[in-house]
């Protein structure tokens, strides 16, 4: 039997209800399909595929899980044909927008209770990383969270905290009190040595200020430590 190529066709040839945009404003985004979404960031298809195809081979790199996908990063999304850099970035910013909307159920609270409300929130903000971060929580006299930063970038193994930048960066947010945090992209939570020294030293630094170091909470996928909850502040 010959081959047949079937010819492409733009998602804008397609039944106006089976267009992703179309159906969004007829039916609510809670029915389309997550490569229907994806679609709609994507916007526009190449010359030989849709944007609706294209959406589903950005679903593929992250195992059909949303939550993979959020681990993607710029140059495996241009890899892609037919993803250039201005649908990678709006890809990259809608993720990021999901992270920090996830993420900021602890931030609208009056009053930061315990750690394990700390380390969800750090969880989201963090577990998507495959390399070491640093990051600090500000808190004013009531506990409530006013700000979160990341200090310093690392590799795979470890980071760099500059006690001047995270006390410096205290004293502009009026900070009381401060968390200290860190993940670890090997999923192992227990803390090394250099966790331990550079935890007591930005302790000692802010105590100049009057500054609480409150914690420091290491989070992985795993879970998370706390060395407040092991008697280790």
């Amino acid at each position: 039997m010959e081959n047949v190529n079937i010819p492409f066709s733009s998602i804008k040839n397609w039944p106006i209800d089976d267009r992703p945009r179309e159906k969004l404003l007829s039916r609510g985004a809670s029915f389309l399909s997550n490569s229907e979404l994806l679609s709609i960031l994507i916007n526009n298809g190449s010359k030989e595929r849709s944007a609706l195809d294209l959406a589903k081979e950005v679903l593929k790199l992250g195992q059909d899980n949303l939550s993979e996908l959020g681990k993607i990063s710029l140059k495996e999304l241009l890899k892609i044909k037919g993803i250039g850099q201005a649908k990678a970035i709006t890809i990259l910013a809608a993720l990021e927008i999901g992270r920090r909307r996830h993420g900021s159920v602890i931030l609208g609270k009056t009053l930061v209770k315990n750690s394990r409300e700390i380390a969800d929130y750090l969880k989201t903000m963090l577990k998507d990383f495959n390399y070491e971060l640093f990051a600090v929580i500000f808190l004013n006299r009531a506990n409530k969270i006013k700000h979160f930063e990341i200090i310093s970038r690392g590799g795979i193994t470890g980071t760099v905290a500059d006690p001047r930048l995270i006390l410096k960066k205290a004293i502009e947010e009026d900070a009381t009190s401060i968390v200290l945090s860190h993940n670890h992209p090997s999923g192992n939570l227990i803390p090394s040595r250099a966790d331990e020294d550079i935890t007591q030293k930005i302790k000692m630094a802010a105590s100049y200020f009057d500054i609480k170091v409150l914690d420091h909470i290491i989070v992985s996928e795993e879970g998370y430590f706390s060395f407040a909850d092991e008697g280790m502040m």
